[in-house]
């Protein structure tokens, strides 16, 4: 007699098998592209060579913590692009923020603009019937990086081909006319651009401008043209009538904008951002180094470290000589990691690394990979500041959303005050190892002094700083009011957070943290 335990246990085998069997066709056909390169003539091209005429040869550098700014540069840049739109990313939510950067792109189509937009594959479920009508749009062309071949069941697909599976493209790029970009730590998504009424991310972009855009250019091309970056019908039905479901799209956007009440925060965002495009006095004319993962990394086999961008940050950070600031919203540093700490503080310099608390920190997960890691890093001389939940993000009072609850996003590292690094890299193993990743290394001290100034402000009041107490215990430290404040437990969590902290701990996961 079948029972029916015996019913569910039959079908979740067959949906294990089926999920195991589920293949992507990398060779489904696709058309190769590039970067398109004549585009001094645009209003992006001749507005840049206003610039670069009197900086022949380096390139310019604007940092965006902003998150009104952020957005609003983003606008911008499509707004006035002529030829082409390059954009990848590992992420773009269906909020305000989203469907204003998904309708920026429809309309510099329509006005006869080549769009590329690359997402990665592994938060897109439900996204099928957009990104098909997108590209349908024939100045539209969509790839998703590393897809699942099973768009319903895609746990079942992840457990039957988890080597794949488990890396992921983490890069982001907007590139306008191959005349300037914006990279850096924010996805697309209301929290990165202070556009959430509950929760904000603290988090930093750069747009740059000059010879760099073609290096960014050049790694876009890369992921665009690589086999694992598969055009959506590759792995989703197209539509029958694709002109109906352009026009579907449109109507879905708009409707949503309008039940999001969007008109506000647009209205901000376009009015700032039509005073101030483009000052030639933001920009920083810097030497740097632009260093990225080969996609390759995301495949089965994955690459070496050279084809990393561990070495040159290595070697940036071993070359500092008196200091030496973490900043990284997922910290979860391995026993290597933590005795390269060491012998940098055995040379006299000294380290502090700027994170999340438990409190502030939207991924518990992460937080029971990075608590047990504190107590060596403190008895190695490494000073570490764990950010506020109620820190302020930079933007809020611009848009009036919620100024409570917030979590930083940002990944960079500052060396000697004298260089500074920003991009998508968070040091946790799934950065070194599974997700690739994308950043540039500033060699500027006024830019690198700057960000370290304004952490050195900050910090007595808008983080807390982790030490031991005289019986090697963790103690938190912070200032309200003037009056210095001490916790003895994770600062404003509560016992359920700590709970699954722990329980977490036990799971032999961190390699994948």
């Amino acid at each position: 007699m079948v029972t029916a335990t015996s019913r569910r246990l039959l079908a979740i085998v067959l949906l294990l098998m089926t999920g195991a069997c589920a293949t992507v066709d990398f060779d489904y056909p696709k058309t190769e592209s590039q970067a398109v390169t004549d585009t001094d003539d645009t209003y992006l091209g001749k507005r840049v060579g206003d610039f670069t005429g009197e900086n022949d040869g380096k390139s310019g550098f604007y940092v965006i913590p902003d998150g009104v700014d952020a957005m609003g540069l983003r606008i911008a840049t499509a707004e006035r692009a002529e030829r082409t739109l390059d954009v990848m990313y590992y992420l773009i939510n269906a909020d305000k923020a989203g469907y204003l950067i998904i309708q920026e792109l429809m309309e510099a189509a329509e006005r006869g603009v080549r769009v590329r937009l690359l997402l990665d594959d592994v938060l897109t479920k439900g996204y099928d019937r957009g990104m098909l009508a997108l590209d349908a749009h024939p100045n539209i062309q969509i790839r998703i990086f590393n897809p699942f071949a099973r768009r319903s069941a895609r746990a079942v697909n992840f457990l039957g081909d988890f080597k794949r599976l488990n890396k992921r493209m983490h890069n982001k790029a907007f590139i306008a006319d191959n005349q300037a970009a914006i990279i850096g730590g924010r996805n697309i998504g209301d929290e990165y651009f202070v556009a959430n009424e509950k929760v904000n991310f603290g988090d930093l972009d750069l747009l740059a401008i000059g010879p760099v855009v073609q290096e960014i250019s050049t790694m876009f091309d890369l992921y665009w043209n690589h086999r694992l970056a598969m055009p959506v019908p590759a792995v989703s039905k197209p539509p029958e009538d694709p002109f109906q479901e352009i026009a579907a799209l449109r109507s879905r956007i708009a409707d949503a904008l309008i039940d999001a009440d969007t008109s506000r925060y647009e209205s901000i965002v376009k009015e700032l951002m039509n005073r101030s495009f483009f000052v030639p006095e933001d920009f920083h004319w810097v030497p740097y180094q632009f260093i990225y993962d080969s996609p390759n990394k995301a495949t089965k086999l994955g690459v070496d470290e050279s084809q990393t961008m561990i070495p040159p940050m290595r070697d940036v950070i071993l070359a500092g000589r008196s200091e030496v600031m973490i900043i990284s919203p997922y910290f979860v540093p391995t026993d290597k990691t933590i005795q390269g700490f060491a012998r940098v503080r055995e040379k006299g310099v000294d380290v502090t690394v700027i994170t999340n608390g438990l409190a502030s920190n939207n991924h518990l997960v992460v937080h029971s990979g990075y608590a047990p890691k504190r107590k060596p890093l403190l008895e190695h001389g490494v000073r570490i500041l764990e950010v506020r939940p109620d820190r302020s993000v930079a933007g809020v009072e611009k848009t009036g959303m919620a100024r409570s609850g917030g979590t930083l996003h940002a990944k960079a590292f500052i060396v000697d005050r004298e260089v500074l690094f920003l991009g998508t890299f968070n040091w946790d193993p799934r950065s070194a190892y599974l997700n690739t990743e994308m950043g540039i290394i500033l060699y500027d001290a006024e830019l690198a002094a700057a960000v370290a100034a304004s952490i050195d402000a900050s910090a007595p009041t808008r983080a807390y700083e982790v030490q031991l107490d005289e019986r090697g215990k963790l103690r938190w430290v912070t200032h309200n009011d003037g009056e210095e404040v001490v916790y003895t437990k994770e600062p404003e969590s509560t016992a359920w957070q700590r709970f699954k902290v722990k329980l977490y701990g036990i799971l032999p996961i961190e390699k994948q943290l």
